[in-house]
């Protein structure tokens, strides 16, 4: 069993005990998510694939938090952005924007002179440290300068 799904595991079981009803609900439900994904492999999933999984989880709340926002229910909007605050804490820690930048800067200076190329040498080297989106807006505004 990887590290990151014993943790979660873990706190499951302390908020069932505490009867955090938000809590158990939410890792419950991450949990079932992961557990979907062992049987999509068809072995237990490694830490990168439990924080990819993670990742879809917390996007899916924020992408939920702009609808409610706009729908003007704010306490739905509210519940889902303490979910993805939650969840977050699970990840590794993010990347800064001057380490991006470099290695964005990098992969231009090697060659890659289209928005695909830059994001082909880049995406992988942050994978789970690091937002595709930012990435890619960094990317721009470098390929930018170059033209």
């Amino acid at each position: 069993m990887s590290e990151l799904l014993a943790r979660l595991q873990g706190d499951l079981n302390s908020a069932r005990k505490s009867q955090d009803k938000p809590g158990t609900l939410l890792l419950s439900t991450v949990l079932s998510e992961i557990k979907n994904k062992k049987i999509e492999l068809k072995r237990e999933p490694v830490d990168a694939e439990v924080i990819d999984v993670l990742r879809k989880s917390i996007k899916r709340r924020k992408e939920s938090v702009e609808m409610y926002t706009k729908g003007g229910r704010q306490d739905l909007a509210d519940k889902e952005t303490a979910e993805a605050t939650a969840l977050e804490k699970y990840l590794p820690a993010q990347v800064g924007d001057a380490e991006l930048r470099a290695a964005v800067k990098a992969a231009i200076a090697g060659g890659a002179t289209q928005i695909g190329a830059v994001m082909g040498k880049v995406l992988p080297q942050f994978k789970g440290r690091a937002d595709g989106s930012a990435i890619n807006a960094i990317a721009r505004e470098e390929l930018s300068k170059q033209g």
